[in-house]
């Protein structure tokens, strides 16, 4: 049985979830995460990297669905430019979340990998539903009590992934 807290791959940035990755493991839908994993927690539109990323995707015929706990007014606005479907305060770790986003797509818990950087909630949501998890390091780190906190706990975790994922490429 898979950890809970462990991915099943790591990219240094979402960019390593390229369409060839997705298509080399057969997956046809990403349900991200946005905060410290597309952009800084703080930084409200997308990047023109983080555009041409999604138009990628959507060119290959992946779809993508933002998934945050973020709320309403921050995820649409993060939206406008890219316009794809999206969930705010989307009740990262639930397995509700993953059923929701799935309907947005149309698509099967099969097809799809979720991408985040959080363990415990990204991460956590991929293992409970039954899809693939994708975690990337947090792009900025949030300097909240909650978040240090959430770190704190991520950490030893994070490095027993990283020793097990050395020992396996030797």
């Amino acid at each position: 049985m898979k950890h809970p807290l462990l991915p099943d791959y790591d990219f240094d940035t979402y960019k390593g979830v390229t369409p060839e990755f997705m298509k080399s493991i057969g997956k046809t839908c990403i349900l991200c995460d946005i905060d410290n994993t597309l952009v800084p927690y703080d930084e409200p539109l997308p990047t023109d990297d983080v555009l041409r990323w999604v138009e990628s995707h959507r060119a290959a015929g992946i779809k993508i669905v933002l998934v945050s706990n973020n709320d309403k007014d921050r995820v649409e606005k993060f939206n406008e430019k890219i316009n794809i479907p999206y969930m705010h305060k989307s009740g990262k770790p639930s397995k509700k979340t993953v059923k929701r986003a799935l309907a947005l797509l149309d698509e099967k818990k099969e097809n799809a990998i979720m991408l985040g950087d959080q363990l415990l909630t990204d991460v956590i949501t991929a293992r409970l539903s039954g899809i693939t998890a994708v975690w990337v390091p947090t792009i900025k780190k949030v300097e909240t009590a909650f978040f240090r906190f959430k770190s704190a706990i991520e950490k030893p975790f994070i490095k027993h992934y990283y020793k097990k994922k050395a020992k396996k490429n030797k």
